[in-house]
């Protein structure tokens, strides 16, 4: 009896080591909503979801599957093949059949070898194509947000969801499905080459994976917590990053870098944390895996060895050293995939953890959509009415009160008021940049709703105070890679004076713009808006403070291209300036969200309400000036 106790001493560590997981496992499991972990999709949906994205390659994973059988001849017959070596070598040696044996292991090998390569290659590049068009789509639905939407969710969040997991996903395609099934297809056929060998000691090694497949599962539910975790930090650093960098010169100028520095630390370390969790749940279950292989080796040298030492059987079968051979190699082979099945879980739940996050994403239905029956219209006069419209960011505080007024074609209106009274609020709406609570907005007597969203905004030219330019020439810039001569492009230049700054550019329309445009001053910046906005002839032309915080040289061209711009089409301003919209068609004076009065600028200072007082105030700065 005490000779088992090796075997009894085994069973007792593992058994206590399943006892512990299994506790850990259902503190957590009660614990999720504590740990932040919540689940919006399940595996099952997430799988179903992702290979509608393969489905298009199936002919690729096809000839991967083929040649991943054939490479799995290499395992399942190199150990048999070892153990007849060891028995040639043992009994009656003859050179020429171990050379025979030799040659068969190292075919075997080579096949294996090149198929693997051959794999290799293959899933790399359907991997690459498929995260490929998951990032297009990702992308594209995010294009179909709405501005709202788009307010609600940091930048840094969706470059993640763009870049980082996709490309998590894109490890799953490439390494983890094909690698899990080749490693599943190993353990049936080591385990039926075993059962053929000799089912007793087969049966003995089997008594291992019910802990195996017990501490597996829980591992799959850990590591699911770890990398959402570790996901939503990825997220978090990335946001916070996004932000202060695009905004470090305010940062500096109020010499808040070292709070800055502090917030960052402090989301890096959450970061880490979150990273070292990961590696802490991996670092248990890879040990612990191998733990069980050393064990069933040890059992099977305890029990073969002490059979074949002993001239004894095991089940009334007699137990050779070819055997013994041959079943070590086996076991190897029989738990290599299981660790590598923890690596593969290690990806897989990275990926799940990053598809889950970009299913979220694109779960979003666009609050702003094309209704049906929506028509594209070609031309546009540029007759605008706003009829009783309301609206309110939020559904509650509303920023416009029942706004009604009409707007004649080629005329051009002017929006003034105090910051918050709604000006800039009436030009999204106008482009369905935001959809109102109420009322109805008429583009030439039709219902907005009722075009195209992409066809209605193609006929708005719309100029900010805050002018963007993108990376690239002042070429790109302007024709937004839209096809335009340089003919077409200097005459829109010209048009708005914007020719003198091409002109004095050293690489003319080639010259770089850099990030964020640093190297162009803000009237710089504003002529090439205007020339931008005067190149795609917009029959619609929207101005929103577009010009403050210009000098006074570029001032006096932007208002001369503002007059040229009255004669183009219908033309929309904002302006805390006065001066420059004097000569506007009509003035809409709104205060806290509803219109006070209107007229032409004459008019208004005749009546001596909230537009002369305007006026006056700022005359009077003017004056002391």
């Amino acid at each position: 009896m005490y000779e088992y106790y090796p075997l009894l001493i085994v069973g007792a560590l593992i058994g206590i080591l399943a006892t512990a997981f299994i506790v850990a496992y259902m503190t957590v499991k009660g614990r999720k909503e504590a740990f932040g972990f919540e689940r919006n999709l399940s595996d099952r949906e997430l799988f179903k979801r992702l290979l509608v994205y393969a489905k298009p390659h199936y002919k690729a994973f096809i000839v991967v599957f083929a040649l991943m059988l054939v490479s799995i001849a290499y395992q399942v017959v190199s150990p048999y093949v070892v153990g007849v070596i060891e028995g040639i070598i043992k009994t009656q040696f003859e050179l020429s059949t171990l050379f025979t044996t030799v040659i068969i292991y190292v075919g075997i090998l080579i096949v294996s070898l090149v198929c693997s390569y051959i794999n290799s290659i293959i899933l790399q590049k359907t991997g690459q194509k498929i995260v490929s068009e998951i990032r297009s789509d990702a992308f594209k639905h995010i294009e179909s947000l709405s501005q709202g939407q788009l307010n609600k969710i940091p930048v840094g969040t969706l470059v993640t969801r763009v870049t980082n997991d996709a490309e998590a996903i894109s490890r799953m395609f490439s390494n983890v499905i094909v690698n899990f099934v080749k490693n599943i297809f190993v353990i049936i056929g080591v385990l039926t080459a075993m059962f053929i060998l000799n089912y007793e000691l087969t049966l003995l090694v089997l008594c291992f994976a019910p802990f195996i497949a017990t501490f597996t599962l829980i591992f799959r539910k850990f590591s699911r917590l770890a990398f959402r975790k570790e996901k939503e930090c990825t997220s978090d650093i990335n946001a916070f990053l996004s932000e202060n960098l695009s905004g470090i010169k305010i940062t500096r100028n109020f010499d808040r870098l070292d709070h800055k520095n502090k917030q960052f630390l402090e989301k890096n370390k959450r970061y880490k944390k979150a990273v070292m969790n990961t590696i802490f749940v991996f670092s248990v279950f890879r040990p612990v895996v191998y733990m069980l292989y050393v064990a069933s080796v040890l059992c099977l040298f305890f029990v073969g060895g002490k059979g074949y030492l002993d001239g004894a059987t095991l089940f009334g079968n007699t137990i050779s050293s070819e055997i013994i051979v041959s079943f070590y190699m086996y076991i190897s082979e029989f738990f290599d995939p299981i660790q590598n099945l923890a690596e593969q879980f290690n990806t897989l739940q990275s990926a799940l953890a990053s598809s889950e996050k970009i299913f979220t994403i694109m779960d979003m239905k666009p609050e702003i959509v094309d209704e049906e029956g929506a028509i594209e219209v070609k031309e546009v006069k540029g007759e605008i009415e706003f009829k009783d419209v309301w609206f309110a960011y939020d559904d509650e505080n509303w920023v416009l009160k029942g706004v009604s007024f009409k707007i004649a074609p080629n005329e051009t209106v002017a929006f003034v008021g105090p910051t918050g009274s709604g000006k800039t609020t009436i030009l999204s709406l106008l482009c369905r940049n935001y959809e109102p609570q109420k009322g109805t907005i008429l583009l030439d007597g039709r219902d907005i709703k009722t075009i195209k969203i992409s066809s209605l905004r193609s006929h708005f030219g719309q100029m900010l105070q805050d002018v963007f330019l993108f990376a690239g020439t002042v070429r790109s810039n302007l024709t937004l890679r839209d096809e335009f001569t340089d003919e077409q492009i200097y005459e829109a230049c010209s048009y708005v004076n914007a020719d003198s700054l091409i002109n004095k550019l050293p690489n003319g329309l080639d010259e770089e713009v850099k990030e964020r445009s640093n190297n162009f001053s803000a009237g710089e910046r504003q002529l090439l808006s205007f020339a931008r906005m005067m190149l795609h002839r917009p029959e619609v032309l929207i101005l929103d403070e577009a010009t403050a915080n210009i000098d006074t040289e570029t001032e006096v061209l932007i208002q001369d291209s503002l007059e040229k711009l009255m004669k183009v089409g219908t033309l929309l301003m904002v302006a805390h300036r006065l001066s420059t919209i004097q000569h506007s068609d009509k003035i809409i004076v709104l205060s806290k969200g509803e219109i006070a009065e209107q007229g032409n600028h004459f008019e208004l200072l005749e009546k001596k309400g909230k537009y002369y007082d305007l006026y006056s105030l700022q005359y009077e700065k003017e004056k002391l000036k």
